[in-house]
């Protein structure tokens, strides 16, 4: 195996046998490979869909590759659609806390970050239908108000006057 200049694992022939000599054939179908001949008529024999390293990609700046990968959140198409403004806006008590949200939202909108707050709406749903126990929080993140209200972390940033553009530098 292999990274490629964006960090994504690339395997070969002889990490897919070893896959298959281990008993890990459920991961397969979702490895990037090198698109070579004798993977692919080993795709062809074995019937397993293998996810080809799209050519074009090589072609991207970093910044670019990530701004397309970005375009793509793995969560259910109902938080594609969640109004995290409106939900944000109705968790307020006071004006105070209303200024602040339209403040940040305003920030994460010109970062084209609303989708990573729907997909991090998702995260936290996900952990508390399973009971899964995250940090109460750290780092600059707890300078951010929207993501006290989400729930990503417990640190009430007005309470404690910390400032919320400290997380966006």
């Amino acid at each position: 195996m292999r990274l490629d200049q964006f960090n994504n694992p690339i395997f070969n022939e002889a990490d897919i046998f070893d896959a298959l000599y281990t008993g890990h054939q459920s991961a397969l179908p979702n490895i990037i490979t090198d698109n070579n001949s004798e993977i692919a008529n080993f795709c062809n024999i074995s019937e397993i869909n293998f996810t080809k390293i799209d050519p074009l990609l090589y072609n991207l700046s970093i910044k670019e590759y990530d701004r397309l990968l970005q375009k793509d959140w793995f969560m259910p198409n109902e938080y594609y659609k969640f109004d995290i403004e409106e939900y944000c806006m109705l968790k307020c008590k006071t004006n105070i806390e209303q200024t602040r949200v339209l403040a940040e939202l305003t920030a994460y909108k010109n970062r084209n970050m609303i989708p990573l707050l729907q997909w991090l709406k998702y995260f936290v749903d996900t952990c508390l239908e399973n009971n899964i126990v995250w940090g109460v929080g750290r780092g600059s993140s707890v300078s951010s108000f929207v993501l006290f209200l989400i729930g990503i972390h417990k640190i009430d940033s007005i309470k404690y006057n910390l400032d919320w553009q400290d997380f966006l530098r």
